[in-house]
């Protein structure tokens, strides 16, 4: 006997069933405004910060007069207390709740040199602040590879922010970013680059760039993925013969060279590293390009008032700090041509954070980059860029190759251990050793990515939008630059 079809269900039916749930009446949480208030906070200057205290002083005095100055008094200390202390130990408290209990125990893959401190620790995660203060101290070992444990990181470590993290915070990192003056930026960032060429040159490679790569293969060489990443960088700014361009923290003089040798430019980079300015100068005159390119040693803001056809910045925007990100801005706008284009890359954290990603973040703030409090998420870089002026035209996230460029620079790393720990000590290596193998997963996962953003400048008008006689008082027409075979407006 043939069974009878099944009936169809419309799918107004499935609307009107009292058991089903819109998709409109959803459990997702967008962030708050706190992140950019705290942006907003951090570009006003000490006066302005000071202000604030003072207002709300004189204000609790004038309403209740009969408090006198103690009210005052209090109110002033008030504001830095329930504005900075209190969310920050909100903020350290939720860091220890979020973390799940110890699911595997860490000792078949870590050695206490004491017993002490493995007792203290063991049956427990133990914060990744301890494991990393304690492996540079030499009191701790990796019984196996140390990027092969730490893919086990969530069971084994707990990212909960410590005292260790607490002191660092108060006493140098908000110093950091509330200076940001010319000489605090050189005491803080000349000294690691000029450490010692071959100590960058032991995990950079020959190529000696310390930017991401782009990669067509995971296994492809880290100088393959240099070059295509300086080609790609020059691409997009359509560098041509004979155009002034402006490296700003240009290294070891990777792209400058590159330019001018491949391009024809006239290249100037600037750095506060007096070492790394010696090799760029000699890679150019390796390459044939010295009388091409100059090389700056001085701070981004003593730079001469001149115009550049081309500017580029690659990762050191960072270092400039959320204090002084528009005045940057509006300082590359001021040396770029009318027609000119700007490519800025710049890492950044992820707009939705996990404790991980602060936690990863306070170590590199501490010991690898020091004062670059400017590695935002994408929206205040492109805010600020829009704020200044700027029409962005190309973003793209490069995260995954940078994972794959740091993977490899941590073999080179751990390749040339003997020489590290001769010259520079243990300290150092293992230093390297867990900000290399640390940031691959970061990288890899999103916690931090590096974006590439190309701009120009958003001028009033364009030679399309004009009559012809009045063509001529336009910067430049955006479908004869971005319209064409190979002009890297769109992906290719």
């Amino acid at each position: 006997m043939t069974e009878p079809a099944a009936s169809p269900i419309s799918l107004s039916s499935l609307h009107n069933a009292s058991n089903t749930r819109r998709a409109s009446d959803h459990d997702e949480r967008g962030r708050s405004h706190g992140l950019p208030f705290i942006f907003w906070v951090m570009e006003q200057s000490r006066l302005a910060l000071l202000a604030v205290p003072t207002i709300v002083a004189v204000l609790a005095y004038l309403v209740y007069p009969a408090g006198g100055w103690p009210l005052a008094v209090a109110a002033w200390f008030a504001v830095p207390v329930f504005g900075v202390v209190v969310p920050i130990g909100i903020l350290i408290a939720q860091s220890y709740r979020q973390t799940e209990p110890a699911t595997e125990s860490w000792e078949p893959y870590l050695a206490w040199r004491d017993e002490t401190d493995a007792k203290r620790w063991r049956g427990r995660k133990i914060p990744m602040e301890i494991v990393y203060e304690a492996y540079m101290a030499e009191k701790l070992d990796f019984r196996g590879d140390v990027y092969e444990t730490m893919l086990r990181r969530n069971r084994l470590f707990r990212f909960a922010f410590t005292w260790g993290d607490a002191k660092f915070y108060f006493r140098e990192f908000l110093g950091q970013n509330v200076t940001h003056t010319v000489a605090a930026d050189e005491r803080d960032i000349a000294h690691v680059y000029n450490r010692g060429n071959d100590f960058y040159r032991a995990f950079l490679g020959e190529s000696m760039t310390y930017t991401c790569g782009m990669f067509q293969d995971a296994e492809e060489s880290l100088e393959q993925a240099q070059e295509r990443k300086l080609d790609t960088v020059c691409r997009y700014v359509q560098m041509k013969p004979g155009d002034r361009h402006l490296d700003i923290g240009c290294g070891w003089g990777p792209l400058i060279t590159h330019a001018a040798k491949r391009y024809g430019t006239t290249s100037t980079g600037i750095t506060l590293a007096e070492e790394q300015a010696e090799w760029a100068r000699e890679r150019a005159l390796n390459d044939g390009v010295a009388e091409q390119v100059d090389v700056i040693v001085d701070d981004y803001r003593n730079l001469p008032a001149r115009k550049y056809d081309k500017i580029t910045c690659l990762e050191m925007a960072e270092h400039v700090g959320i204090k002084n990100f528009q005045d940057f801005l509006l300082q590359v706008r001021g040396m770029l041509e009318d027609d000119g284009i700007f490519y800025l890359q710049i890492a950044g954290l992820r707009r939705s954070w996990q404790y991980e990603d602060l936690v990863w973040g306070l170590f590199m703030a501490k010991y690898i980059f020091p004062g670059a409090d400017a590695s935002c998420p994408l929206g205040f870089v492109v805010s600020q860029a829009e704020r200044a002026g700027f029409e962005v035209h190309r973003v793209e996230n490069c995260g995954v190759h940078y994972s794959l460029t740091i993977r490899k620079w941590y073999d080179n790393w751990k390749g040339n251990r003997e020489a590290i720990v001769a010259k520079y000590g243990e300290r150092w290596y293992r230093m390297w050793m867990m900000f290399l193998s640390w940031s691959v997963i970061i990288a890899g996962q999103g916690s931090s990515t590096v974006f590439m953003i190309t701009m120009t400048k958003n001028v009033q008008n364009d030679k399309s939008t004009l009559s012809p006689d009045e063509r001529h008082e336009a910067a430049y027409s955006r479908t004869e630059r971005w319209v064409g075979r190979d002009v890297v407006a769109t992906q290719q």
